[in-house]
């Protein structure tokens, strides 16, 4: 049954494909994009527009980017000789906001997952692995995700890098900062007592 008129369950449809955006609040969007004045409604699909229009992929390390090198990789302050592996574009924003990351990226394009028929050959390797050829790349920092697709990515492509003068290394995994031992999982406990550091 349709309960508005037919411009507002078209945006109301279209804003609940978004990710993470249900019926009720594709439907509370759609109200305030109707109450919003029409400028404000203007410069978003404004935004949207010039999104899709403007952005692309680096050529360099496929993150997002406006022109053919991202800010990342245009950048010479940079260290060429150390790369971060992220599986997508918003893995690089989280590393970057730690403030404590100096080199580059290269972004996958996800992780390996048998089950969803994706294998290396649909990921970023062979780019991966002529740029660390290329560029005599010091360390190859593996950050996928500590999840089973993440995992097996990280081993897959630890076993494809392994050459003399490369340091692959693999991001710890384990408690966060202020958890308490007793609400921990089994597996994330364990990989805090694998990753543990001396002091």
């Amino acid at each position: 049954m349709t309960l508005f008129a037919a411009p507002m369950e078209n945006l109301i449809e279209q804003l609940s494909r978004l990710p993470g955006v249900g019926p009720k609040t594709a439907q509370r969007l759609a109200m305030f994009l109707l109450s919003a004045d029409a400028d404000q409604a203007r410069e978003l699909a404004e935004a949207i527009i010039d999104l899709k229009e403007k952005i692309r992929f680096c050529r360099e390390c496929f993150n997002i980017s406006e022109g053919d090198l991202c800010l990342i990789c245009s950048n010479p302050k940079r260290d060429d000789g150390i790369i971060c592996v992220v599986e997508e574009p918003r893995d690089v924003a989280a590393v970057e906001r730690t403030g404590g990351f100096r080199g580059k990226y290269h972004v996958l394009g996800g992780a390996i997952s048998p089950i969803d028929g994706v294998g290396p050959d649909r990921l970023r390797v062979k780019e991966l692995l002529e740029r660390v050829k290329e560029r005599a790349v010091r360390e190859v920092i593996l950050a996928t995700n500590p999840n089973a697709e993440g995992e097996a990515t990280a081993m897959y492509l630890a076993e494809q890098l392994k050459s003399p003068g490369t340091r692959v290394s693999r991001i710890a995994s384990g408690l966060p900062v202020g958890a308490d031992l007793e609400y921990a999982d089994e597996v994330t406990l364990g990989k805090s007592l694998e990753g543990r550091r001396e002091l």
